[in-house]
């Protein structure tokens, strides 16, 4: 770990920063200049590719060295528009003047004016923002998020025949398969991972205010609202608002991270009952040399990994329920109070990504203990008093539910053996007796 790590108050930046790094590339302040830089030279492009009379002479040979402004952006472009930050005190012009001073270094002088022109901040922020979002959900979350889906459904494959004795309330109950409970939060997250992929990306594009103002008044004939489509739907890939104020209205944003914040659930939901599971001792954990468990107890293997995803899983939806509360409202036309929210999109995404990991890294911990499964089962025959009583109500046996409240609830142990004799001192056909007996808490799970 660098020294700069050790004193970061952020353990995403911290602690965790080898785990959430593939992150900093979209949601640090590098990440975000980047993307400010992009939109506002595709934002000029685009201005060429209109019949605008002063940019037909642009030269359209120079759009590959136009376009090198950010894909060979470097930490030393950042620092300097971080110093032209200094004068101006405002982050997005100081990004239109790195890039005038590029133009004058590429001789191309008289065309500068046409950077930001026209625009707000806001069409910078509000583009650039949701497309970093859009980018590393492409290229870092929806992998981790799918290696977690795959790991589920390997669980439910491999253990798609192992029975385990299920609790509702905390008590025994009918018996499941272990594979089938895997499948129930391989299932969920597969649910809210489709919806997810149906959110919009949206993006605010328009002006001060939202209606091209600027630019109506300088080109009346253009049509802005087509022009502002095409540059942020098809140029950009993202999903223009449509009438806005001076900034995006954020409800597909407040989506995005409610949908984040319900896969998030599932996952803690998951998180808890394999913790549950294995201080059940229904799995056990592979033991890596050199590891400790506890600094005082050297016996214990813990948790950690399912224990560390859930708090990070917390933290990460503490954040989303706040921006998806705060981010769509905002006083008449704007106040600045999204900027600052907006600046911490990474932050909760850091902690799912954590989360992921930790995930994956307990999950391959993880091997089936059968003992363990199979003591529960046998210690708990009373769970079948279910099934007899289901196929005495199909035999129109008088009061079934009665019977086996009488046996299950004596203060004495349900065996197989007080099972079986209850059966054979009931008053029905032997064909139906020897069906009965044919049930256990091993093979009495359903479909």
């Amino acid at each position: 770990m660098s020294s700069k790590s050790l004193k970061a108050v952020s353990p995403v930046d911290g602690r965790y920063s080898s785990q959430s790094a593939d992150l900093a590339e979209y949601f640090s302040e590098f990440g975000l200049i980047k993307y400010r830089v992009r939109v506002e030279i595709e934002y000029f492009i685009a201005l060429c590719e209109l019949p605008l009379e002063q940019l037909k002479d642009f030269d359209k040979a120079l759009y590959p060295a136009l376009r090198k402004l950010y894909t060979d952006f470097t930490e030393e472009d950042a620092t300097a528009i971080k110093d032209i930050e200094k004068t101006t005190n405002h982050d997005v012009k100081a990004v239109e003047y790195f890039i005038k001073a590029r133009f004058d270094a590429l001789d191309i002088t008289p065309f500068s004016e046409f950077i930001h022109f026209g625009l707000t901040s806001q069409d910078i922020n509000n583009t650039a923002i949701p497309l970093s979002m859009k980018e590393a959900h492409e290229n870092v979350m929806a992998a981790a998020y799918t290696g977690v889906l795959d790991k589920l459904n390997d669980f439910a494959s491999a253990w798609a025949d192992v029975p385990m004795l299920a609790k509702t309330h905390g008590q025994p109950a009918s018996p499941t398969r272990l594979g089938k409970e895997m499948r129930v939060f391989a299932e969920r997250l597969e649910n809210q991972l489709g919806m997810l992929g149906q959110v919009r990306y949206a993006a605010k594009f328009g002006g001060a205010t939202g209606n091209f103002n600027a630019h109506h008044v300088a080109y009346p004939k253009t049509d802005w609202v087509v022009f502002g489509n095409h540059f942020v739907n098809e140029t950009l890939g993202l999903s223009r608002s449509q009438t806005t104020t001076q900034i995006e209205h954020y409800d597909y944003l407040a989506a995005y991270f409610d949908n984040l914040k319900r896969i998030n659930t599932v996952l803690l939901d998951f998180a808890r009952d394999v913790w549950q599971y294995v201080s059940m001792n229904y799995f056990k954990q592979k033991i890596k040399a050199g590891e400790v468990g506890s600094s005082a107890m050297p016996h214990k293997v813990n948790p950690i990994d399912f224990e560390n995803a859930e708090g990070n899983l917390g933290i990460a939806n503490a954040l989303f329920e706040h921006f998806a509360a705060k981010l769509p409202v905002s006083r008449l036309q704007r106040d600045l109070t999204d900027s600052t929210v907006l600046r911490n999109v990474g932050v909760p995404l850091a902690h799912t990504l954590i989360a992921l990991k930790s995930l994956i890294k307990g999950m391959n911990k993880l091997e089936l203990n059968p003992a363990a499964l199979q003591h529960d089962l046998e210690e708990n025959w009373a769970v079948v008093a279910e099934a007899i009583q289901t196929v005495l109500r199909r035999e129109g046996y008088p009061k079934p539910y009665e019977a086996l409240k009488d046996l299950t609830r004596k203060n004495e142990k349900i065996t197989e053996s007080s099972i079986k004799a209850f059966i054979e001192d009931l008053k029905i056909s032997e064909k139906t007796k020897y069906e009965l007996k044919q049930i256990t808490p091993f093979s009495y799970t359903g479909v």
